[in-house]
């Protein structure tokens, strides 16, 4: 009964190593390769600056921009005048954009009576497309005395991030 005991127990021994054998030699390791690519830009800048409108005698001088800023100064004659600039914004990238900043200062050795106002730029962009606001420089119809300059230079800092839609 004990050999027979010890027959049965190498016969299992035996079966799970074949099991085993067989097992590896069917088995295969299954290999996967890929590569991702995120296709995607973020180009969202100031595009241009031009005077749209200018009163007569004025002069709006050479605005400039760079990707997040705009700068401009502008000569106006008499209370009343005034110059229009239009400033335009671009996204080229493939991301929405929501506005962060839209900051613009007035040089300290302009005149006070030259005053600006603006209702822009917007709050989004979406991806791929352009938008344009206006910046209104305007010598104050209420001025009692004429000062000595009538000229004022300003600086626009705009920027937009990703948008989280």
């Amino acid at each position: 009964m004990k050999n027979c005991r010890n027959i049965i127990i190498l016969v299992l021994l035996i079966v799970i190593l074949l099991m085993s054998v067989a097992y590896s030699a069917f088995t295969t390791q299954l290999t996967v390769n890929g590569t991702a690519e995120i296709i995607s830009e973020w180009n969202v800048k100031i595009t241009g600056i031009r005077a749209s409108f200018i009163s007569e005698g004025c002069d709006a001088g050479d605005p400039q921009f760079t990707n997040s800023t705009v700068t401009f100064d502008a000569k106006l004659v008499k209370p009343g005048d005034h110059i229009t600039y239009l400033i335009t914004i671009e996204n080229t990238g493939t991301f929405n954009a929501t506005l962060s900043k839209a900051t613009f200062t007035e040089s300290e050795n302009g005149s006070t009576a030259i005053i600006y106002k603006t209702e822009g730029p917007p709050d989004t962009l979406n991806a791929g497309s352009m938008t344009a606001f206006l910046v209104n420089v305007t010598f104050d119809e209420n001025t009692t005395e004429m000062p000595e300059s009538t000229e004022k230079s300003f600086t626009g800092v705009i920027e937009y991030v990703q948008s989280t839609d």
